[in-house]
This record gives structure tokens, sequence and C-alpha cells, in this order.
């Protein structure tokens, strides 16, 4: 079970606008992008996850906290797709950090970063 961060980015215009839609969605689990993909596009990956335990049954929701990062030619650029991402899965999920802002200095890509945390019913 993962959170459903693809499927909801996926359906929303904002981020389609920026990012491509279908299967062409610039959006990558693992952290991992393909090498040589157009910017911008954006990276996910899984910092931890824990199960909502209950004494009397098993489980029935898994709580998970993503970490997304944006990358793009210029940091006005990262930062609407940080927004358009962030207005996509806000009705679903919490934005719990806004993290660090940079630039590569090998790639000169532009980095926003924050982090997300969801739950998601079995």
């Amino acid at each position: 079970m993962t959170p459903p961060i693809f499927q909801v980015c996926s359906q929303d215009a904002g981020v389609t606008a920026l990012l491509g839609n279908g299967s062409s969605l610039r959006l990558y689990s693992f952290g991992e992008a393909p090498e040589g993909v157009v910017k911008p596009y954006a990276v996910w990956h899984l910092v931890k996850g824990e199960p909502e335990n209950y004494l009397a049954g098993r489980p029935d929701v898994d709580s998970f906290t993503l970490q997304v990062d944006v990358y793009a030619a210029t940091g006005d650029k990262a930062r609407q797709v940080r927004d358009a991402i962030r207005d996509a899965i806000e009705l679903d999920a919490y934005v719990t950090r806004w993290g660090a802002e940079g630039r590569d200095p090998e790639t000169k890509n532009y980095r926003a970063s924050f982090d997300v945390d969801w739950m998601v019913y079995r």
C-alpha cells in the first residue's frame, strides 16, 4: 500500500499543466527521476510509515510521511510546481514541513522540498 500521490496529482489540472499528464506525468517515486527527464519534474519518497494499531483488532489505516522534491530550471518554476502539488493534495493529506530550497552545484537544477503526512485506509 502506498499513498495515492500520483493518482491525486494526475487528476489535478494545475499539476498536469506543469508536469504533463497520464503516464507522462513527471512525478516519480523512490526519489529518482529518469536520466535526462524534462524539467520541471518532481520526485517523492517514503520517509516513514506505520499502521494505526488497535488493541481490539487489525489496523484499518496506515500513516505515511513523504518527502516531495521539485526540480526546475528556475527557482520560481520550482516553487510554482511545489505549490501546485500542495494545492492538489491538501484535501487528502497534510503538509507538515516546508523543506530546503537550493540549487544543485553540479546539475544547476533548482529544488524546492516539502513533507506530507498521508493517512491511507486499507
